[in-house]
């Protein structure tokens, strides 16, 4: 019944569009699309009656409120979560995929260096690619449980080389050049990313200074002559 309810509110197609960004969250995704949307309606619900009974003005108040609260739900749990799990798949996948590499490298298959890999590599990215193996031990073919990955996986830095190594595999070409590629893009983009971090330490130390040091230096200086003033 309350399905029901939810799929006249919600187009068909939002309702997948929701499941897929629940589906990337991975092992955090406890709940579905239709769970989600109730708990939201109905914690907006509460927060639209609790301001309703104690503001005076809550004709103002409560829509404003309770729009406010309907999106910030959405944002702490999925929003967040699925930023988090990107950051933490494209800080694991320089090392996985250099792992990889070596591993074809001694000169075995894609499939075989995938299973070596996953078996020393405990890693939530790693925890993905044995998810797809034991779908390909059920009869999917490894290049069908790869394109299914992808749709588990929100980091479109890890999707592209997905998608390189897949492509890699249909068209015949040299696999571990393709790593190799991959694992110097990832080495580049790791080193920007430190490279923008520090940028921004300067901007959060004025910002700091503004905020602490500059009052408190003012107060040294001006200190005194306050106190005269008042003496």
């Amino acid at each position: 019944m309350k399905n029901n309810i939810i799929r006249k509110i919600y187009r068909e197609q939002d309702l997948e569009r929701i499941q897929t960004r629940i589906d990337m969250l991975g092992k955090k995704a406890k709940f579905d699309a239709t769970t989600f949307i109730n708990l939201q309606l109905l914690s907006s619900l509460i927060v639209f009656l609790i301001v309703l009974y104690c503001s005076k003005h809550a004709y103002i108040f409560a829509p404003a409120i309770t729009l406010a609260w309907y999106y910030t739900y959405s944002y702490i749990v999925l929003t967040k979560p699925l930023k988090e799990r990107i950051r933490k798949l494209d800080h694991e996948a320089l090392y996985f995929f250099e792992i990889l590499t070596l591993t074809l490298e001694s000169g075995r298959n894609l499939e075989n260096s995938l299973e070596v890999t996953v078996a020393n590599v405990q890693s939530e990215l790693s925890d993905e690619f044995k998810r797809s193996l034991l779908e390909v031990h059920f009869g999917k073919s490894l290049l069908e449980a790869l394109e299914d990955m992808k749709k588990r996986i929100p980091s479109e830095t890890v999707n592209n080389i997905i998608l390189n190594i897949t492509q890699t595999n249909i068209f015949g070409n040299s696999i571990l050049d393709t790593m190799y590629n991959q694992i110097a893009f990832l080495r580049d983009k790791q080193i920007l990313e430190i490279k923008g971090q520090i940028n921004k330490i300067p901007n959060k130390i004025s910002i700091v200074s503004v905020l602490f040091v500059v009052p408190l230096i003012m107060m040294l200086i001006l200190g005194p002559f306050i106190l005269n003033f008042l003496g």
